[in-house]
């Protein structure tokens, strides 16, 4: 198998993603979606965490990025730029959802150098906006950012124009389009349903209503 299904493969054993076509899920943002995310399941498999961990360094290796820091994007890319860091024996940091409001209200937690590189660990990508906030968190701190390493995207469009707008180059180790059709081959959809699924991705403020859920 490939890593891309290796890791699919592990998110829909442990219910990282759940898929459901015919009962969406009520993002916060109000939009209504076949999918929901979260892989902070993850922690509470060790095997299957260190397998996350292991992939996601030969990703990095493979990229040819050079770096000194591992930054976390919070919360849930936080354990695994530590796991990542740990292993490579490297600094991290990590990057709040917003800044502190007292002491000196800092908004990138740890220590980075001036002219110091670091990659940046996400968990998810789906706009694009918590890792760019991220990398650009880092930047204002001096240091320096390229890539992204994800363990999945949802491989939007405003994903891609937004990270290349802010020069940063995405590596995941699985995509959503993956995701959905390892579900078909294992018989968690139906073809129909496999197409009801990825037509979210083309724009998912307006899927629910095209879809006659509201």
């Amino acid at each position: 198998m490939s890593t891309s299904e290796i890791v699919a493969k592990i998110l829909l054993e442990i219910n990282a993603i759940t898929l459901n076509p015919k009962k969406p899920f009520r993002y916060a943002s109000g939009i209504l979606s076949p999918v929901y995310t979260d892989c902070r399941v993850i922690m509470a498999y060790p095997k299957k965490r260190r397998l996350i961990r292991d992939l996601y360094i030969d990703a990095i290796k493979k990229s040819g990025v050079s770096f000194d820091v591992v930054a976390g994007t919070a919360t849930a890319g936080i354990p695994h730029a530590a796991w990542i860091s740990d292993k490579l024996n490297l600094a991290m940091v990590y990057v709040r959802g917003k800044a502190k409001d007292h002491g000196k209200e800092n908004l990138m937690e740890g220590i980075i150098q001036n002219g110091q590189e670091a990659i940046v660990i996400e968990d998810l990508v789906s706009t694009g906006e918590s890792c760019i906030t991220s990398a650009n968190a880092v930047r204002d701190a001096g240091g320096k950012v390229s890539h992204v390493f994800s363990i999945i995207s949802y491989g939007m469009k405003k994903s891609a124009d937004n990270l290349k707008a802010n020069k940063l180059k995405l590596v995941s180790l699985t995509n959503f389009s993956d995701v959905v059709a390892l579900a078909g081959k294992l018989g968690y959809l139906n073809k129909k349903e496999m197409s009801t699924v990825l037509d979210w991705t083309k724009d998912p403020p307006v899927w629910g209503k095209k879809m006659g859920f509201e």
